[in-house]
């Protein structure tokens, strides 16, 4: 047993250490805010954005990585933020804690300035572009709000997606008081980080400076969106009472919308788009696009890297999904089987189109993926369990290893997350930007059948797959670095 001096040693260094990579991250933060603002650049860790980002979160970022990858802290980091400062950077993504890594092992004695210079030469100098990209709302439920949330988070200097407007059917007096509390306060996902106002005068919320007129409208056809200074904006149909080309086309004959994003698989030969998998499909003729679901998010990005490595002969995807405003509250009429039955009191079989809809994106995987859902009495986060028919034998180290280095290394890390906590339950995974979070712990290797479990929250990380649709056909693309 350790004596008291040791021990007291002990919790001193550790502290002492603790301290000193919280004094770095308190330095860093101005300077991501400034490049963020100033530049449009985005400093991550490993694929997760800096921006934003408190010191414990900081930190917490840089350790997530030590506990997968590798040793890697606020110390490694600082320096070659410290002189990216210096750079005339244009808009670009830097992965900051990929770049300390390569420092490391690869700059031989070259100062970080230097060092820095030649891995980001392509952006420096670089313009910031200052034509933002309206974006409209249609609809304000949880996915909606979501969005706003997103969408105003990354407003930065102004310079690419702008929320403008929302727009809803008025209920009562007090309507829009009551959206803005929706937006300011939510039971899963916390407090609205930033000051919301309103201005009743006007009918708009406006969220960290962002002015948010709230259109009230029954129909499509009843908007004129330039009458607000809307222009070539994007909507964002997030109702799902549209799903087809005649329905989300009502959308395009409003003055003001160019384009139309439909947060729900959509019906017909609209493209089915996930984003990081076949969003490459997506052309200026597009008008209409469909997200897809957050389930088929969730499973094609996974099956896309299992399927192109090992291949895929068939398989099974069950969906344990958390409940939805589709479903009541309690037993009562449902035009749907079993969905009339409580959400908050009972497991509930369910039909899922997310092993259909992942052919429309991988259509090499048509007719090979079988499907179905339990709906489950928790708010938010779901799982999906792939059942996997391979053509050769592999073992539980194999599939896990191969899926971190997914994660952690490949262009899929904004689609891919790993755990390998024995720990981990759903609320974890709450805000989880991911399309999907692999459980490493959970794999079930048996000869040629794997068995893989992706944790996906169904709000968040889906949402942050439509923002990046919308980026992409905002023309909002960023040189990434490294590569």
């Amino acid at each position: 047993m350790s004596d008291a001096a040791t021990l007291k040693s002990l919790s001193d260094d550790h502290f002492g250490r603790w301290k000193h990579r919280e004094a770095l991250a308190e330095s860093m933060i101005p300077v991501i805010g400034k490049l963020y603002r100033e530049r449009n650049v985005v400093v991550a860790v490993y694929g997760r954005s800096l921006v934003n980002q408190s010191v414990i979160q900081i930190l917490k970022h840089h350790r997530r990585v030590r506990m997968i990858a590798g040793d890697l802290s606020a110390v490694d980091t600082y320096p070659l933020l410290m002189a990216m400062q210096e750079l005339d950077l244009g808009p670009c993504r830097i992965d900051i804690g990929k770049l300390a890594v390569q420092y490391r092992e690869e700059a031989h004695g070259m100062s970080p300035l230097d060092f820095l210079r030649q891995q980001l030469a392509p952006s420096l100098g670089g313009q910031v572009e200052t034509h933002p990209t309206d974006v409209v709302l249609y609809g304000f439920g949880r996915i909606g709000r979501m969005l706003a949330r997103l969408i105003i988070e990354k407003a930065g200097g102004g310079e690419g997606l702008r929320i403008r407007a929302v727009v809803v059917r008025r209920t009562a007096e007090g309507d829009l008081q009551k959206r803005a509390s929706l937006l300011r306060r939510d039971s899963v996902h916390g407090a609205f980080d930033g000051t919301i106002a309103v201005d009743e005068e006007n009918d708009a919320i406006i969220a960290n400076g962002n002015y948010i007129k709230v259109i009230y409208a029954n129909a499509p056809e009843d908007i004129d969106y330039t009458r607000y200074g809307i222009n070539n904006a994007i909507l964002i149909d997030n109702t799902g009472k549209f799903k087809d080309q005649a329905g989300l086309g009502r959308h395009l004959k409003c003055p003001g919308i160019a384009r139309v994003l439909l947060t729900a698989p959509a019906k017909g030969d609209i493209k089915n788009v996930v984003f990081g998998v076949n969003d490459a499909d997506i052309g200026p003729e597009d008008l209409i696009l469909s997200a897809a679901s957050c389930t088929t998010n969730a499973i094609t990005p996974v099956l896309k890297v299992i399927h192109d490595h090992f291949g895929i002969i068939s398989g099974h995807v069950e969906t344990v999904h958390s409940f939805t405003n589709d479903q009541n509250l309690i037993d009562n009429y449902h035009k749907s089987d079993r969905r009339g039955r409580s959400a908050v009191l009972n497991m509930v079989i369910t039909e899922t189109g997310a092993a259909k809809a992942v052919a429309k994106a991988l259509p090499e995987l048509a007719g090979k993926l079988t499907g179905n859902s339990i709906r489950v009495p928790t708010p938010n986060v779901s799982l999906a369990i792939l059942n996997l028919a391979l053509p050769r034998e592999v073992s539980r180290e194999e599939i896990n290893e191969f899926m971190r280095d997914i994660a952690l290394t490949s262009r899929y890390q904004r689609q891919i997350d790993y755990t390998n906590s024995s720990e981990v339950v759903s609320t974890d995974f709450i805000g989880s930007r991911a399309a999907g979070v692999f459980d490493a712990q959970a794999t079930i290797v048996n000869g040629h059948h794997v068995t893989m479990y992706i944790w996906y929250d169904n709000e968040v990380g889906y949402s942050c797959q439509v923002v990046r649709i919308v980026e992409d056909i905002a023309g909002i693309r960023y040189q990434t670095y490294p590569a």
